[in-house]
């Protein structure tokens, strides 16, 4: 929490209200994880201004490269963020419990319903809106991920490798974790080297 106190929070941080945001989120957020994300940046960065935007986009990063369903991750990261492991728990908790007792209701009456056409309708009606919602946190992640040459190449190849060949999002997270390890890996060896380079030159031109 030392880290984050600079930030000129709305409203203070509690773990009640760290499980009270997430409830919330999770009785009236519908289409799944990635729709709930823009629901989530508005709360926790916009709104409350517990998270500074780029602490939540690389949140956002690491819930995806992650096992486990989206918005599990993102209540887990954002928790442990705040409150470590107690923010963690309380977060995820918030997150699941209200759809876990909404599907549980609607599991129980949702045979006699299944066949009225008005609550046909009503799904109907809801698809644009959670298309909607899905891509919000898509157009904020571009606008705030100061793309180049580079990393259009990256999400143009990407795109085409799902899409077009078929390739499981799995294997391309795994290629590109193992690339961008091995290509730090040598980056922080050369710097070390030119370092011990540079003591020596020093060393040497003290002793003439």
């Amino acid at each position: 929490m030392e880290k984050y106190r600079n930030i000129n929070r709305t409203y203070p941080v509690t773990l009640w209200a760290l499980f009270f945001v997430f409830a919330k989120i999770g009785a009236f957020t519908l289409g799944g994880g990635y729709a709930m994300i823009a629901v989530i940046e508005n709360e926790i960065v916009k709104k409350r201004r517990w998270l500074l935007e780029d602490e939540f986009l690389n949140i956002l990063t690491i819930a995806q490269s992650t096992p486990g369903l989206l918005a599990v991750n993102i209540s887990i990261f954002v928790g442990y963020k705040l409150f470590k492991n107690k923010g963690s728990v309380v977060a995820t908790i918030g997150t699941c419990l209200p759809p876990f007792i909404i599907i549980l209701l609607i599991a129980t009456i949702f045979s006699t319903f299944k066949e009225n056409i008005y609550v046909e309708k009503i799904f109907k009606g809801i698809r644009p809106v959670v298309v909607a919602l899905i891509a919000v946190p898509v157009i904020s992640m571009i606008r705030h991920s100061n793309l180049n040459l580079y990393k259009i190449l990256l999400l143009i190849s990407t795109a085409v490798a799902i899409i077009f060949l078929k390739i499981s999002p799995i294997y391309i997270i795994l290629v590109l974790l193992i690339s961008f390890f091995t290509i730090r890996y040598y980056q922080d060896r050369k710097e070390k080297k030119n370092c011990s380079a540079e003591k020596d030159d020093i060393i040497e031109s003290g002793n003439i």
